[in-house]
């Protein structure tokens, strides 16, 4: 699998590009049986199950072996990389992998949905300035 469901700060392609590394054709998706929320004290999200939940994201295709070992280090130990069927826009269904939260972290959740363009508005300069994970890339 070289695909990536993405719901947060990945969303935006000049993250994603300085995570992965590479440039990567992306499609825009829907995570059906998902909600987000916003992380204490962060600007960024996580997912967790719920049946009636949908998550809007986008999928980036065709990662390279880097572009994982990448992605992985940036998420560090918060998420669990797990296979989720997605669905696109034109109703085609796939499978793709998502950086979901480990149970043990749930509770770093808030109950707070979190809204991209919130965050393209208020957060992701905030983001990009203090996120330790670029480092560790």
């Amino acid at each position: 699998m070289r695909n990536l469901f993405t719901y947060g700060s990945l969303m935006c392609e000049d993250i994603m590009f300085a995570v992965a590394g590479e440039p990567l054709p992306h499609t825009p998706a829907l995570l059906p049986g998902y909600r987000r929320f916003l992380i204490k004290s962060e600007q960024y999200p996580g997912v967790i199950q719920s049946i009636d939940g949908q998550v809007q994201g986008v999928v980036y295709h065709d990662i390279s072996p880097k572009g994982w070992s990448r992605l992985d280090r940036f998420e560090g130990e918060l998420y669990t990389r797990s296979l989720v069927a997605v669905r696109y826009e034109q109703g085609d269904e796939a499978t793709a992998y998502c950086y979901v939260i480990r149970p043990e972290f749930r509770d770093r959740l808030t109950g707070e949905e979190w809204d991209f363009e919130t965050f393209l508005r208020r957060g992701k300069k905030i983001f990009q300035n203090r996120y330790s994970g670029f480092r560790d890339i």
